[in-house]
């Protein structure tokens, strides 16, 4: 998509030239045509408006009218880019519950190697780790007491990568007030040029005014709408993984304390019979 849009961009930025080419040939075309002496043949000068002023390429006056505004988008859009190619690596499931992970916790526990498993979980970072260290932390006081705090960490691990996406929302809303400024600009300097008309009014300078407040008002807008998108996407994304997560940690961790259990029960010596 962005190869497609640079080549547009390209092809619009040459398009002037090109006219200008076009209609340079064929003003020598009728030049060397019999019976029309009146015509010239178009020389370099010819390309040039009668102002004394060249044809201005599309990206030269996208850049000119943008100015500071149109910087602090485009500087605003490279972080977005790099904001959202980060959470796509971040926000995956593969990330917050390691296959690996899941599944030498799975052995082990076939094992009944429990130290061995509350070592593995409590080496690793992921949320699935996180929430099974603190659930086999507070097993002793009971499961409902251990279900309870892992609720709790993974409430907090949740608000952590809401955090990470909050600045989506941000770009979401400042990209059309940063736009609007850039309207304000465009529309003052636009009736500035009417207020400073006495005699003539040219409609160029004023056309330009208002040009430049829609080019602004546009990049603000195409930073805003995609910005807003990504950030629904994450958000759901980041519900998706908490609540998949914390399922498999909870379920996982009933079976831990049912083995914890049955294995206590076998240890355990037989009792003494009374006489």
């Amino acid at each position: 998509m962005l190869g497609l849009v640079l080549c547009a961009m390209l092809a619009t930025a040459t398009m002037p030239r090109y006219s200008a080419a076009q209609d340079k040939e064929e003003a020598n075309a009728a030049a060397e045509e019999p019976g029309n002496e009146d015509a010239k043949p178009a020389d370099a000068g010819d390309t040039a408006e009668p102002d004394g002023q060249q044809i201005e390429g599309f990206l030269h006056w996208v850049f000119r009218c943008s100015g500071f505004i149109g910087l602090v988008i485009l500087l605003l859009s490279v972080y977005f880019v790099s904001t959202v190619t980060r959470l796509f690596w971040e926000m995956r499931i593969e990330v917050a519950a390691p296959p690996e992970v899941v599944l030498q916790c799975e052995g082990l526990l076939e094992q009944r190697d429990f130290k061995g498993i509350y070592g593995l979980v409590r080496e690793d970072d992921s949320f699935f780790s996180r929430l099974l260290t603190t659930g086999i932390t507070e097993l002793p006081n009971g499961l409902a007491e251990a279900r309870e705090a892992m609720d709790r960490v993974g409430e907090a691990i949740s608000a952590e990568m809401e955090k990470k996406i909050s600045m989506l929302a941000v770009l979401g809303t400042l990209g059309p007030m940063i736009g609007l400024l850039g309207t304000l600009k465009g529309m003052i300097k636009c009736f500035s040029v009417i207020a400073r008309s006495d005699v003539q009014l040219k409609a160029s300078e004023v056309a330009e005014g208002i040009s430049e407040a829609l080019l602004l008002t546009f990049e603000g807008v195409a930073l805003s709408v995609p910005a807003i998108y990504f950030f629904a996407l994450f958000r759901n994304r980041v519900i998706y993984i908490a609540s998949s997560v914390t399922l498999t940690a909870d379920q996982f961790l009933r079976h831990f304390s049912h083995a914890g259990r049955a294995k206590a029960s076998v240890a355990a010596p037989p009792a003494m019979p009374t006489k």
